[in-house]
């Protein structure tokens, strides 16, 4: 099936308002039908941080997905305006369609403070992505994946927008909503890949993958249009669902994010 086209993610992020803080979004038919989930977290922070002065910051967001999306409904984002300080900034972001609540999400947004910074987690010895193939299902960004560890149930690739964000759209905002939209791909194949059902099958065959919930926690400014690793391993399966916990890395090493996220894994019908 058709990919999404090359430049969709740019145009998925033009919101349109719909009253006090209200905004509509929509999105294409990913090869698998419905709604990417990438695609719902991405636009609720999106939606969240126009409420947000520029000054404040993403840190984190946390998301349950509730119901799966229908790509052919708008979503409606509704942004509750939780708190307003003077360093941190909350929102909570309803994600609707037609059969009810599809998403629910809060964000937490920081002024940057001048303190000590301090990272203890370093870059795997892995391959650069520059001149592999990409194979990315979507159009939106490119994607090289590494070979994944059975044993250990880890799973990563390199991934970065397909095209640079540019003018109005190269905001720190638009960054982190686009690392939000990409950082719900490598966690399913971490639990795929230690699931002893799905080994010796391909993600489109024999297991189906579902996100329940997904965190993200943004240590560093971004750019989301340079290659940047995801190395994620999943901590064990139960009642099939597998916790997965994974990190972001630039190609410079800086560790940029942290991303966990609980996967459904059940038998293709």
């Amino acid at each position: 099936m058709a990919a999404a086209p090359d430049d969709a993610f740019t145009p998925m992020m033009a919101l349109e308002p719909h009253g006090p803080d209200t905004f509509v979004g929509t999105g294409p038919r990913y090869p698998w039908g419905g709604l990417y989930g990438g695609q719902i977290v991405a636009q609720a922070l999106h939606a969240a941080a126009q409420t947000v002065v520029a000054e404040h910051r993403v840190h984190s967001l946390h998301a349950y997905f509730i119901r799966r999306g229908d790509h052919a409904e708008p979503v409606r984002y509704e942004v509750a305006r939780t708190r307003n300080g003077r360093s941190f900034t909350t929102r909570t972001v309803e994600a609707r369609q037609a059969v009810g609540a599809i998403l629910s999400l809060s964000a937490s947004f920081q002024v940057d403070e001048d303190a000590p910074e301090v990272q203890t987690t370093s870059l795997p010895d892995v391959p650069l992505p520059d001149g592999a193939p990409n194979d990315s299902w979507s159009g939106a960004y490119d994607r090289v994946t590494l070979p994944p560890d059975a044993e250990h149930g880890t799973a990563a690739a390199w991934v970065k927008l397909s095209r640079p964000l540019t003018g109005a759209h190269d905001t720190p905002a638009l960054h982190a909503a686009a690392l939000a939209y990409m950082s719900d791909d490598v966690p399913t194949d971490a639990a795929h890949v230690l699931d002893p059902r799905g080994r010796d099958t391909g993600p489109d065959e024999g297991l189906i993958g579902f996100s329940l919930d997904h965190a993200v926690w943004f240590h560093r400014p971004l750019r989301a249009d340079e290659w940047h690793l995801h190395t994620v391993t999943c901590h064990g399966l139960i009642s099939s669902r597998g916790l997965t916990v994974g990190r972001v890395f630039a190609t410079d090493g800086t560790h940029v994010a942290t991303v966990t996220q609980e996967v459904l894994l059940r038998p293709r019908r």
